[in-house]
């Protein structure tokens, strides 16, 4: 919402958590004619917010990561997070964690019944299209990523081959206190739309901050003494002429609420 009113010429300032009695809002935001130069500043990564959304499938490494990797570091220092990139020598540890976050969870009925849900081809409104699952075979060639039922459809075509996408890592200062993780989603959005804005895909995991077990172990392969929150993958898609379908987003009206 910021960097889109911000494309518009307007300035947002934001107060998170306005009411105390109540968790439910999660911010008020006020506007003000923006400075010279933000909206045009703000463009590139406003028009990358309808292009942005999660590619599942394998990616091509990213070039230049050491300069890309600095412009990340600076988009994410105004929201207090961490930012750290998996070392080639720990993506095999952080594969293991992956596989073990799914052996815990097959035997979590509830976990699996929520995930069959959320991927049921008779959903609407809500979930993950059956067109951005991947097939087996193209699943078994990433090794860290959440694991999702197959589609029940035959899947597209796709350009299958070993995932080198670089993953990074996103930590909060002050383990799980709200107000460390909504500047960790917000961190989030920045990174995404600025590998939008860079013509690179993006695909965020949380399957292996979700358990106490693996939620250690990111954290020591990071060696950050904060809390890891969330891992990203980054890359070129090698699918760029296959489209997926969008995933279905909710009202804004659910989410937002004027006020003169």
């Amino acid at each position: 919402l910021t960097v889109a009113m911000a494309a518009f010429g307007w300035e947002a300032v934001v107060q998170r958590f306005p009411a105390p009695d109540d968790p439910l809002p999660v911010a008020a935001i006020t506007f003000d004619s923006a400075p010279p130069g933000m909206a045009a500043d703000s463009r590139p990564r406003a028009l990358s917010i309808g292009r942005r959304y999660t590619d599942r499938r394998p990616y091509e490494a990213p070039a230049d990561w050491a300069r890309f990797e600095v412009l990340l570091r600076q988009t994410v220092i105004p929201h207090h997070v961490m930012f750290d990139t998996v070392l080639d020598d720990a993506r095999s540890a952080l594969a293991t964690v992956s596989r073990l976050t799914a052996t815990i969870r097959a035997n979590d009925p509830s976990y699996e019944a929520e995930l069959n849900w959320w991927t049921s081809p008779f959903a609407s409104g809500d979930g993950v299209p059956q067109s951005a699952l991947l097939s087996v075979e193209a699943a078994g060639h990433i090794d860290a990523a959440r694991h999702f039922p197959t589609p029940y459809a035959s899947p597209r075509a796709e350009y299958v081959e070993v995932d080198r996408s670089k993953i990074v890592v996103l930590s909060t200062h002050h383990e799980d206190a709200r107000s460390d993780v909504l500047r960790c989603g917000e961190a989030l959005s920045a990174v995404l739309l600025r590998c939008t804005a860079s013509g690179l895909a993006t695909c965020t995991l949380t399957h292996m901050t979700e358990l106490a077990q693996s939620r250690e172990i990111v954290r020591e392969l990071t060696g950050q003494r904060g809390m890891p929150q969330l891992l990203i993958r980054i890359g070129y898609s090698r699918n760029v002429d296959a489209v997926l379908a969008a995933t279905p987003r909710r009202p804004l009206a659910d989410v937002l609420e004027r006020r003169a």
